[in-house]
């Protein structure tokens, strides 16, 4: 059986990385979506991760609950280890992942595919500040490593720019990260 694929999206805060998985999970029978464990509280808007403490986080850490994890914006993320057995079940998976890990991740996972989301920083501030989970120091901070550029790699990027409709722009990223060989 031929292992899954991972699609990592990525892409700065506010460009829609949740929205659009969602709906490419609603366009594409089979396509699951991970859900990571955060240091943050739950949102109900949010991307309905799991939310858990700086210990929770640090003793599942020790014990090997996680395939990838990172420290970004004052939080930590991590990537159940369970993805493993996904992937080698021939699943695909879509996961939401830093730009910082992708090395990481291509390493452990060598069918990853990048799904690189962008948006002009007009359209990222105002869907930070709709989101109303940032004060305005932290919507700054956020907007200054928005056009960070990917780590060099050797993994296939899809790069889409999220002002389109996400009905549309789902059907998009699904043709072609599945056009890309891996």
């Amino acid at each position: 059986m031929k292992k899954g694929r991972l699609i990592a999206v990525v892409g700065p805060s506010g460009v829609g990385k949740d929205t659009l998985m969602r709906a490419m999970v609603a366009e594409r029978p089979g396509l699951r979506r991970v859900r990571r464990v955060i240091t943050r509280p739950a949102d109900d808007s949010g991307e309905g991760h799991e939310p858990v403490t700086e210990a929770e986080f640090e003793a599942r850490r020790k014990e090997g609950g996680f395939a990838l994890d990172w420290r970004a914006h004052g939080l930590r993320y991590g990537v159940p280890v369970g993805i493993c057995m996904d992937l080698g079940a021939g699943r695909d998976l879509l996961v939401n992942l830093s730009r910082g890990v992708l090395a990481q991740a291509q390493a452990r996972y060598p069918r990853l595919i990048v799904l690189r989301l962008t948006a002009t920083p007009e359209v990222l501030a105002a869907r930070l500040a709709a989101r109303g989970r940032e004060a305005a120091s932290d919507i700054a901070e956020r907007l200054e490593g928005a056009d960070m550029a990917l780590p060099d790699g050797d993994w296939p990027v899809v790069t889409l720019d999220t002002d389109a409709p996400v009905g549309r722009l789902a059907k998009r990223a699904i043709k072609l990260a599945y056009g890309v060989k891996t």
